[in-house]
């Protein structure tokens, strides 16, 4: 919540002298005020305001306060209601505290007594607030945590982000599919002076092409079939924060002409509606496209190019930052499984940093996940990865087989134990020679040479003594 936070209260009687005599108590502890005659009028004005209290008489034309309770708990269940209420209904505001209100006041009320109840009811609406955006705080703290690398690239991202926090200046985050572009975002919105400020996160590829500009920009009600209620769009909800334009290359030449117009005026105009909104909202846009090739071949604005490229930043693909690998890796397994020691086997690791990553840091998430999973939970072994990683201790075996000797079966454990002979046969039998061009240790080759029964050994079922069998007939080959 923002020091700077208001909080709004709609006063809800049929009698003007009781709605102005709220008005007076409510602007006087500092709120902002609305005002509704019937309980149908308030809650077409909760259609476009959503207000943080709500004080409202029990007896009202046409529709009860505790029905207009009802109502506001199934649409705004975070906003508090107070009943006003005469002596001789007391038992009914007491039925409606039961359903979700507050407080009830007596009438006729004592002004310190009605601002007793607002004061505590905004403590309330405050305490929800906070609370909400601390957890909030702790989660995207976790988040940004995840951008880990020590190589140059990175860290000239994150130098980046330093610089870029506390301004409000137009970024555009290019790079390919899961390279943490949103992550980014996020860390210059909450490392930055807007952290308490809304950040709202819009997918542009998702969004239906029908409502994008309802979505973005709002709509009135009955502007098109199904507009049933008047709704803000995601450029209001985010005034004072920012907006993250996720995939905006996905965006019509069409809206990108409105979102132009909106960057350069700092207005929006909901559908339906002749009035424009004024907006102080920073953009952060981003795209897996090169959306200055896509404005040089014609699918994208050129002005609208340059109204967002104000600062670029390029993420790396993850095969642009090998060495990041392992420590990503065991943050990843860190965060999987915290209260488990798991270790990372040379082999594996030597998958990880030879396979090309065409998911970047996402698909290592899924890898890391999967093996966790999968495995025994004390190591991540080349097994628990997948088949795609598991087909590098083939693929990056120094000597290839000849065409008579090439396996006809796809198995990974045939491609495996193809992989193993044939190494074997290039060191003659040197166990230590071979484990170091396999990436896996001594232990690790002892057993799989057993379980395939290479090198003299029997395969899987004679025991410990296979492996004696196998080092020393191996020896004496030597």
């Amino acid at each position: 919540m923002t020091d700077d936070f208001r909080v709004t209260c709609l006063v809800v009687d049929d009698e003007a002298s009781i709605r102005a005599l709220c008005r007076r108590i409510t602007e006087s502890v500092g709120f902002k005020c609305l005002e509704a005659e019937t309980a149908e009028s308030a809650l077409t004005c909760l259609e476009s305001d959503a207000p943080n209290l709500v004080l409202t008489d029990l007896k009202l034309p046409h529709m009860s306060g505790v029905e207009l309770l009802r109502h506001i708990k199934i649409q705004h269940p975070r906003t508090e209601v107070a009943i006003m209420t005469g002596h001789g209904t007391i038992d009914s505001a007491v039925q409606a505290m039961k359903l979700g209100a507050y407080d009830y006041v007596t009438k006729p009320f004592r002004v310190n007594e009605l601002k007793l109840v607002l004061q505590r009811m905004e403590e309330k609406v405050r305490l929800v607030y906070e609370n909400e955006y601390l957890r909030d705080r702790v989660r995207n703290d976790q988040e940004l945590s995840e951008i880990t690398g020590s190589s140059v690239k990175i860290q000239d991202v994150l130098r980046m982000v330093a610089r870029l926090k506390d301004t409000r200046t137009p970024v555009l985050i290019t790079g390919e599919s899961g390279t943490g572009k949103e992550l980014v975002a996020r860390a210059i919105h909450f490392r930055g002076s807007l952290a308490k400020r809304p950040f709202l996160a819009v997918d542009c590829g998702s969004l239906v092409p029908t409502l994008v500009e309802s979505e973005l920009f709002g709509h009135e009600k009955g502007s098109f079939t199904g507009a049933l209620r008047s709704k803000i769009g995601l450029f209001q909800a985010a005034a004072g924060g920012t907006i993250f334009l996720d995939e905006v290359g996905e965006l019509s030449l069409e809206m990108q002409t409105k979102l132009l117009r909106v960057l350069q005026e700092k207005e929006v105009r909901p559908v339906g509606s002749n009035e424009k909104v004024k907006i102080d909202v920073r953009v952060i846009a981003a795209s897996n496209r090169d959306l200055e090739q896509e404005y040089q071949e014609g699918r994208f604005r050129k002005d609208l190019f340059f109204r967002l490229n104000v600062v670029p930043i390029r993420m790396p693909s993850l095969r642009e930052r090998r060495s990041d690998i392992p420590a990503l890796s065991h943050a990843l397994v860190q965060r999987f499984a915290p209260e488990q020691k798991i270790q990372i086997t040379t082999a594996a690791m030597n998958c990880l940093m030879a396979y090309d990553w065409p998911g970047n840091v996402r698909e290592l998430e899924n890898c890391i996940e999967r093996a966790l999973a999968l495995g025994n939970h004390q190591i991540i072994d080349a097994v628990d990865l997948p088949p795609s990683l598991r087909a590098q201790l083939n693929l990056h075996t120094p000597a290839p087989m000849s065409a008579g000797t090439a396996p006809a079966s796809t198995d990974l454990e045939d491609l495996e134990r193809h992989a193993i002979e044939r190494v074997f046969q290039q060191v003659d039998g040197d166990k230590a020679a071979a484990g170091k061009l396999l990436g896996i240790s001594r232990a690790t080759l002892y057993r799989k040479l057993k379980r395939y029964g290479i090198g003299g050994g029997k395969p899987d079922g004679d025991g410990t003594d296979g492996v004696a069998t196998a080092v020393a007939g191996s020896g004496s080959n030597k």
